[in-house]
């Protein structure tokens, strides 16, 4: 009888592990068709910070590190991470057994290899290489970074793929200089496989069989990756309104960056899913620190962030209320970041308080040019709103419209300009905010800020750098090198047939655990 049982016991766990294996089979297969934008100008992460490109390289390139879902830096290629000398020495273990597209195995050289290319022409990586004394391959599977003096930022900058350190064969990566590595040459170790890229219709990903996975539960974009299509196609559509009709239509399965105005109706439309980017972006108006009235008068540019009112800037420039929030952190509260610091002076509308700080400042009337671009029309809409409030407070305005390339060369020149708008997108760490580089437009570069920054870069405990960086922002709030208006959100829209997607997408949209759920 014992036995009997025993028998239908196995029987029966025979028949359940059956049919999960049945069911997993089951959900692998077909081609998902993603709508974007426009096509990117290159798949090649180390040297461009096209977030097209990233969402599109992701899944066939990975680096050392990623990001959880709480935006924290996760190892990925990496196994184990030993930090010594007081964080000056990390020694960073390699996962073994996970090859590249083209069978090889990855190891020390390939990883040494391909930092080594973007510290030197990487978009993003000569911010960790000028803090680098050394990097060494130190075994067939160890790599270890000698820093000048701690710094802490390295694993953020490791694991943040836009314009980031994703690992390459040795022999791809050693060779590539600046100009982005050919198609032929996109040879990663992630889930899917770059296989064509038809030029104005299409770019092929198929599956990659061999992947090795991590074995953690999937969790932003740590842990586990499981390709389960048999083909991504990601096909540039330009128009809005072709990329909404053809989800509708059944021709396309995912579209992005969906406009504003169609947000209400296409979240009651059964025909498709919405779903909001959490990585927020941000307006930014930088204020000229080397030339011109404002650029040491804080007490002027307090003025003027006293003036403002941001929630009908907003209203206006985005739309729903659902894709923005008129917040005043400079980091969103879904980070450890997030910070209330100097938050008293965000979004004041006082115009009374405006004219008062401004007679303060000795204003008297004088110019203030404000740049603006209609080729971003939030951009545009933003400032109309914000000019009006400014005039209002008693401020003598000049409010300049250019197209996107035009502004960009005018605000390399501290002669044209006041202030001029832009934004920003999501970082992990704040010390990737441009505003916080000395070279970039704007130039803030007062001791204080100097000081602050050089001690949220060295310090490598996780609760002081927070205190460094709530100093940081409560000094934006005085200096007043940027105003931001509020953040605000991308969503894109998909066909309900797709499963598996997350309810919101943290930066970029991520195709690995999803399928057609067959």
């Amino acid at each position: 009888m014992k036995r009997m049982r025993t028998i239908l016991l196995w029987g029966v766990c025979f028949l359940v592990i059956a049919a999960a294996g049945s069911a997993s089979a089951a959900e692998k297969g077909g081609v998902l068709r993603v709508a974007v934008i426009d096509e990117p100008p290159t798949l090649d992460q180390h040297v461009v910070t096209s977030d097209l490109t990233t969402m599109i390289a992701q899944h066939i390139f990975e680096g050392l590190y990623t990001f959880d879902s709480k935006y924290s830096p996760v190892p990925f290629l990496v196994k184990a991470e030993e930090i010594k000398d007081d964080g000056k020495t990390v020694v960073l273990s390699l996962r073994e057994g996970v090859k590249f597209h083209n069978g090889k195995e990855l190891d020390a050289e390939d990883v040494l290899a391909s930092l080594e290319r973007w510290g030197k022409f990487g978009a993003r990586g000569p911010v960790l290489f000028s803090n680098l004394e050394k990097v060494e391959a130190t075994g067939k599977f160890e790599v270890t970074l000698t820093f000048k003096a701690p710094f802490a930022p390295w694993k953020n900058l490791l694991a943040f793929m836009n314009g980031g350190p994703v690992i390459y064969p040795k022999e791809v990566a050693s060779s590539a200089e600046k100009t982005p590595i050919t198609p032929e040459q996109y040879i990663g170790t992630g889930p899917y496989k770059f296989a064509e890229r038809n030029p104005g219709r299409y770019i092929k990903l198929v599956r990659n069989d061999d992947y090795a996975a991590r074995t953690e539960d999937a969790d932003g974009y740590a842990g586990k990756r499981e390709a389960l299509f048999d083909e991504i196609r990601f096909i540039p559509v330009p128009d809005v309104g072709t990329r909404v009709n053809g989800v509708k239509a059944g021709d396309y399965d995912y579209a992005e960056q969906i406009l504003g105005d169609l947000f209400d109706s296409l979240k009651g439309d059964p025909s498709v899913v919405t779903t909001v980017n959490q990585g927020a972006n941000q307006g930014l108006m930088f204020f000229n620190s080397r030339e011109g009235v404002l650029k040491d008068n804080f007490k002027l540019r307090q003025a003027l962030q006293a003036a403002v009112n941001m929630e009908p800037v907003l209203q206006a420039a985005i739309g729903p209320a659902e894709l923005w929030k008129a917040s005043g952190s400079f980091m969103p509260e879904t980070t450890l970041w997030y910070s209330k610091a100097g938050l008293d002076k965000f979004s004041a509308n006082n115009p009374e308080l405006a004219k008062k700080l401004a007679k303060e400042a000795g204003y008297n009337g004088e110019k203030i040019t404000l740049m603006a671009s209609t080729s971003y029309k939030f951009h545009y809409d933003s400032t109309l709103v914000i000019v009006k409030q400014l005039q209002a407070a008693g401020f003598n305005i000049d409010h300049q419209i250019y197209d996107w390339a035009t502004l960009i060369s005018k605000r390399g020149d501290p002669s044209q300009w006041d202030i001029f708008f832009t934004h920003h997108g999501f970082v992990p760490d704040p010390i990737l905010f441009t505003f916080m580089s000395e070279s970039y437009p704007g130039w803030w570069t007062t001791e204080t800020k100097r000081a602050l920054a050089a001690e949220f870069a060295g310090t490598l405990d996780e609760a002081k750098r927070r205190e460094v960086w709530d100093r940081i922002q409560a000094l934006i709030y005085e200096e007043v090198p940027v105003m931001k208006t509020g953040d605000h959100f991308t969503y894109d829209i998909y066909s309900p047939k797709v499963k598996g997607l997350s309810a919101s997408s943290l930066i970029w949209p991520k195709f690995w655990g999803v399928s057609f759920g067959k």
